[in-house]
Formats: structure tokens, C-alpha cells, sequence
């Protein structure tokens, strides 16, 4: 599969194209850059921290590349550090590896794991198979640097950090099949993730001890979760599901609110607005569905911070 670029509104061609392996299932991620610092709210508004690449110029581009994947080793390590906006993460040509690319520069940035030991036989992605799903963030304990989740064939579920490209700091396996779909949260502090089986997970990332922390699991009817969204204001979580149905829950408590039987296909994706007002679901059957479901509610800092319940 290759990825395509296009910054330009205008153009018809894109400015670069990556290859990668990834086929249909795993898709990219920008990378998420932490909306509390010190546990307190930067904004008093509900945005979202994902972003997008700047636009740069008006004039339509004509032709496009291919980027050949090569690496610089000075980026390797300490000398990555960024706000994020300019970079995303996808699953390699090298199907068990993730990349996180420059956008503005067509460059590579590093491979994980770094391309000299991926080709051992030992190494741990290799016994993995297929990267299905990534998430790049930038915590705050991190001092800048992109950390990122890459979630496998077989279930498990990697932590990476830039500064220590050979092995991933921590790896945990809550899926008893393919982990297919994982979100982090706004404080970039823990997440949910949904795979092949009956399950969706809620868990919290210990980032001085550099460990996963399983904080709640939800048995389901029916088997694959194949999209998992946070609401900015780490209020909601949505999942989309093979049975068509799109599931709504209170992220804090871990407890369902709702179930969306609107589509009449399996639903592949699902996302909040950035003022934290609609969601957005898509399926196989064609369609793309906008919900306006628990809208939250004006409110100061003080009361966002604070605030553990969902506003209905």
C-alpha cells in the first residue's frame, strides 16, 4: 500500500508518497501532544491535541515522489524532540517495524526497531507478526520526545520511545487475537484498545516506571473492535464495531452508555470533533454517520479538571 500526501487543497497529485505494508487495516497517526500539564487544562475549551500538517503554499504541485526510506543515524536518540506537528507514525515496509516519518521534509526519521536488528531472528516484533494499528504522543514526562504504541497480529501491544529505538520499554498482550484499533487519551497518560476478540480495554500508562496498567476489561457478545476513539476531553470513548454497532462509553468509569445501530455493515472507524460536540462513524456500507450524543457542558478550568462524570 503506498501513502499518499497532499498539503495543498488545490493539487491534484500528492507532494510525496510513502510504501508501505500496511495494506487496508493499519492506519497512520499523527502524533498526540498531551492537553493537561501538571493536571490542569491548557485551554478552557474542548480541543483535540491531534494535529495536522501545516499547509504551506497556494500553488498547485505537478508532480510527486516516491521516498526511498533512508535514515538519519543524528536523529537517532536524543535528537529527536518535537511538538509533534509535523510528524506521523505508520507500520513499515519491514511489516513488523513502525517508522515515524517528517512530513515536510519527506524524510524518515527512525525505524523501530532500528533496521540493524530487526532482521534477527529473536527480536521481539519478529515473533509478532503484522503491526495492525500504531499511536504516536508525546508525553509529558517525556520532554518532547514521541513515544509511540504498536499494536500486533498476535494481540500484544508494544511501548516504544524514540531515545531507545532497539527494544520497547514495556510490552503487554490483552487481546487473545489480532489487536486491531488503540487511541491514547488527552493526557496521553492511558487509552482503550479493541482487537479480533470480545474484548475492549481500558488501561493506564505508568510512565516513571514504564509499564501498562490494565484498568478495566469489557466482555462483548460479539467478536472485533476495528476502531477506538477518546473524546478530547477524555470524558467519552467510542468504539466501532464488525456487528455493526458503534459503542459508547464513560472513559473514566469504564461503563457502557450507549449502543448505535445505524449502520447495516461492519463499521470500520470512529471519531470525536475536536469542540467535542459530534462523532463521526464510517462503515462498509458506504455511509458516514454524524452523532451528537452527550454534549459537554460549558464550565470553568477548575470545574474540567475536577469533573469525573460524563455531561448529558
Amino acid at each position: 500500500m503506498e501513502q499518499k500526501f497532499c498539503l495543498d487543497t488545490i493539487c491534484r497529485r500528492p507532494i510525496f508518497t510513502v510504501k508501505t505494508s500496511t495494506y487496508h487495516f493499519c492506519k497512520m497517526s499523527l502524533v498526540k501532544s498531551p492537553s493537561f500539564t501538571h493536571s490542569v487544562r491548557l485551554s478552557s475549551s474542548c480541543e483535540t491535541s491531534d494535529v495536522e500538517p501545516p499547509r504551506e503554499g497556494t500553488e498547485e504541485n505537478t508532480e510527486s515522489h516516491v521516498v526511498k526510506p533512508t535514515e538519519d543515524p543524528q536523529e537517532h536518540g536524543e535528537g529527536i524532540t518535537s511538538s509533534g506537528q509535523t510528524m506521523m507514525a505508520i507500520a513499515g515496509q519491514e511489516s513488523s517495524q513502525v517508522e515515524l516519518w517528517d512530513i515536510t521534509s519527506a524524510r524518515k526519521i527512525i525505524s523501530l526497531p532500528q533496521s540493524s536488528s530487526a532482521d534477527t531472528t529473536d527480536h521481539p516484533t519478529k515473533q509478532k507478526g503484522l503491526c495492525m494499528a500504531v499511536q504516536a504522543f508525546i508525553p509529558y514526562e517525556s520532554a518532547g520526545h514521541v513515544n509511540i504504541l504498536s499494536s500486533y497480529e498476535d494481540g500484544s501491544t508494544l511501548w516504544w520511545d524514540v531515545r531507545k529505538p532497539g527494544l520497547p520499554i514495556s510490552s503487554v498482550k490483552y487481546h487473545s487475537e489480532s489487536a486491531l484499533s488503540i487511541a491514547i487519551d488527552g493526557s496521553c497518560n492511558g487509552g482503550i484498545s479493541g482487537g479480533a476478540d470480545d474484548k475492549v480495554v481500558f488501561f493506564t500508562l505508568d510512565h516513571p516506571k514504564g509499564a501498562f496498567t490494565l484498568r478495566k476489561e469489557i466482555e462483548l457478545e460479539r467478536p472485533g473492535i476495528a476502531g477506538t476513539t477518546i473524546r478530547p476531553d477524555n470524558k467519552i470513548a467510542a468504539t466501532a464495531g464488525w456487528d455493526h454497532r458503534i459503542r459508547v462509553y464513560n472513559y473514566n468509569k469504564g461503563n457502557a452508555l450507549a449502543v448505535l445501530k445505524y449502520h447495516s455493515d461492519s463499521c470500520n472507524a470512529v471519531t470525536f470533533s475536536s469542540d467535542c460536540k459530534l462523532m463521526a462513524s464510517c462503515s462498509t456500507d458506504t455511509t458516514v454517520a454524524l452523532w451528537e450524543l452527550y454534549p459537554p457542558k460549558p464550565q470553568s478550568k477548575l470545574d474540567d479538571v475536577k469533573s469525573d462524570e460524563v455531561s448529558c
